[in-house]
């Protein structure tokens, strides 16, 4: 039981890597984070995991379902949408500014984790669906099961937040002011662009 134990988290690791690394909102908000402080990354996964670790009990106790509801998507899918949009235009507003710092997005990194989180439909998409199956293969191992499960879950969003975060800290001194304006403003657009498909696709069924 012990070696199918590790053997599901490590498959359960990977699965939760392969989400994490896809870029989006969140590694963008990241990224303008960590332009100033190398450690924003981990406080926006630990921004992330409030919202997640609520979801996942929601899932355990089998109301992964009510994820899927229209009002649900409508809501998450037009606040979301709305949010993002503004933040990126409060990204392109500071570039009449001779450096740009990631003061441009108003929250701290741990709310920005949290909103950027909150404010994501495919994030409730996914954990009704492919999360429901790695809650389900934790179960099979108890509360203990899960509780680890968890804990490897939020420790490779944290990770990998940390790592982008760290590394646009230690590589800013490369970037020329061009630079600066390239690199946010294509994270003025991620956040835009997702936002105008949040609050375009909560009117659409999936």
């Amino acid at each position: 039981m012990t070696s199918s134990l590790w053997l599901y988290l490590l498959s359960a690791a990977a699965v939760s890597l392969s989400g994490v690394m896809l870029p989006g909102p969140l590694t963008a908000a990241t990224i303008a984070k960590g332009y100033d402080n190398k450690n924003a990354g981990a406080m926006i996964g630990v921004g992330h995991g409030i919202i997640e670790i609520p979801i996942i009990l929601l899932v355990y106790f089998g109301f992964a379902e009510y994820l899927k509801l229209a009002p649900v998507k409508l809501a998450t899918g037009l606040a979301g949408g709305l949010l993002l949009v503004v933040m990126g235009l409060l990204i392109f507003r500071t570039f009449k500014h001779p450096v740009i710092t990631s003061a441009v997005l108003p929250y701290s990194p741990l709310v920005t984790g949290i909103v950027m989180t909150g404010g994501n439909p495919y994030f409730f998409l996914w954990w009704a669906t492919v999360g429901v199956t790695l809650v389900s293969g934790a179960v099979v191992f108890g509360i203990y099961g899960l509780v680890l499960f968890t804990l490897v879950h939020l420790a490779c969003d944290i990770a990998w937040d940390q790592v982008v975060s760290v590394t646009v800290f230690k590589t800013r001194h490369l970037w020329t002011p061009g630079v600066q304006k390239i690199v946010f403003g294509i994270c003025a657009l991620v956040l835009i662009g997702f936002g105008i498909w949040f609050g375009v696709s909560a009117f659409y069924p999936s």
